[in-house]
């Protein structure tokens, strides 16, 4: 008898895990080599709530990339209300915001500290 009510309860349990995964969105797009993770010194977390409060929206893609021997978290973030996309470069190192530019733009805002 003990063991059909933990069988039942197991089954209960992982139906209702697989429609809360379900009910999530895909969620962002993510290019993020473990051979850099480790590199990094700013988590992905901490790099994101910077990039958010920069930008405040909604993450649709993330990636962790070394530019000119510089590791940097890039999060591409539809900002509230708005229908165009913003990448926001944060330093893997340090944690400061490099850059903010229009997805597929080169200009880059300034990064003086406020």
């Amino acid at each position: 008898m003990r063991f059909s009510t933990t069988l039942a309860l197991c089954a209960v349990l992982s139906l209702a895990a697989g429609s809360l995964a379900a009910q999530e969105g895909p969620g962002p797009k993510r290019n993020v080599p473990d051979s850099l993770v480790s590199k990094a010194k700013v988590s992905e977390d901490s790099a994101r709530g910077v990039a958010l409060t920069r930008v405040p929206g909604d993450v649709e893609a993330v990636r962790l990339h070394s530019k000119n021997g510089t590791l940097e978290w890039t999060f591409g973030i539809k900002p509230k209300g708005k229908n165009s996309t913003e990448n926001v470069t944060v330093s893997a190192k340090t944690g400061h915001v490099l850059s903010v530019s229009a997805s597929g733009s080169t200009k880059k805002s300034s990064t003086t500290q406020h």
